[in-house]
């Protein structure tokens, strides 16, 4: 049995969680998610925690090859969890001479020293905020979709290891290499 399987995952107050046959539904006070489940995995719903379980419908005794999906829906459902209570977020670092950007109802503009601008459309359920320093929070209810959206503005500008010029994440540390002058 897979180790992050067997954790229980707790509800937090507000969170609601509907178990139907390959489908399960979490609301919270941040919105609503669903994911479908892979036939063989079993959702309980016990005391405010969340149980799951798996087994082998041929010979109904559990199966060992089904513990890498037992912890994966595991991580799936508790991302769901968490995301409509709380939410996720990922900071971008904008760094670099002329470098910026702004938000325009549901478009990214950004100026990153290209010959043009770079407007990216923000997909539903996303919020972005651009401020003066140069700095993008990514919001969302959804962790795939906020950490995708933030993967796609990052390769925009991928930060250069000379100057460190470009996008990147608050907690990301550059590497950053010496120059000409320094290789002497």
């Amino acid at each position: 049995m897979s180790r992050v399987g067997k954790r229980p995952i707790a509800m937090p107050q507000g969170v609601e969680v509907f178990i139907k046959e390959s489908n399960i539904i979490v609301k919270g006070p941040k919105g609503e998610l669903s994911e479908s489940i892979l036939h063989g995995i079993i959702v309980k719903e016990e005391d405010r925690n969340l149980i799951l379980s798996y087994y082998n419908e041929e010979t109904d005794k559990k199966k060992e090859n089904m513990s890498a999906f037992h912890g994966l829906y595991r991580s799936l459902i508790a991302n769901m969890v968490t995301g409509v209570s709380s939410g996720f977020e990922k900071i971008l670092l904008i760094e670099g001479i002329g470098y910026k950007a702004g938000v325009s109802g549901n478009t990214l503009n950004m100026s990153l020293g290209f010959s043009h601008p770079i407007n990216y459309q923000i997909p539903e359920g996303i919020t972005i905020e651009a401020d003066k320093k140069g700095t993008l929070i990514v919001r969302g209810i959804n962790k795939q979709k906020v950490g995708q959206v933030a993967a796609d503005i990052k390769n925009y500008k991928k930060v250069e290891p000379y100057k460190g010029k470009g996008i990147r994440y608050k907690d990301e540390i550059v590497r950053r290499k010496v120059g000409k002058a320094g290789a002497k």
